[in-house]
């Protein structure tokens, strides 16, 4: 099977990356966009997911497992949103921000960028390698 690639964004106010390496694992819960959550459907066991602080800090922090794939959402009892259950990897030496992603010519049609609401992005692979070269891994 393929591994795919994705980045999720938080609010660090709500949940941030030190919550999430102290906890070592969460349920990525609480999404009500239905493209996210169909991105969240399309998340398979073992997928590499990059972890980004956005609203205040607006940058990628670390990088992330699936480890479950998607069941019905604990926030809510409507079946249509799902969850994910995510593990905590590694913290990004350096922190990759927005504003180094906008700049990075080979990173301009990541979603990231052209739909800046949306919550969980797919990735190629060349885009996952790229952001996490230049945070230092």
């Amino acid at each position: 099977m393929t591994t795919q690639y994705w980045l999720v964004k938080q609010e660090p106010e709500k949940y941030s990356w030190s919550d999430f390496k102290r906890d070592r694992t969460t349920d990525w819960d609480g999404v009500r966009n239905y493209q996210a959550r169909n991105n969240l459907q399309a998340m398979k066991r073992g997928d590499q997911v990059l972890f980004y602080a956005s609203v205040s800090d607006k940058e990628v922090q670390g990088i992330a497992t699936v480890q479950k794939t998607a069941y019905p959402d604990p926030t809510t009892d409507d079946e249509r949103w799902v969850a994910v259950k995510l593990k905590a990897g590694k913290a990004l030496p350096a922190p990759v921000s927005l504003a180094q992603i906008k700049a990075e010519p080979k990173l301009s049609n990541i979603a990231l960028i052209k739909q800046s609401r949306l919550s969980v992005i797919p990735l190629t692979k060349p885009e996952f390698d790229r952001i996490i070269k230049i945070g230092g891994l």
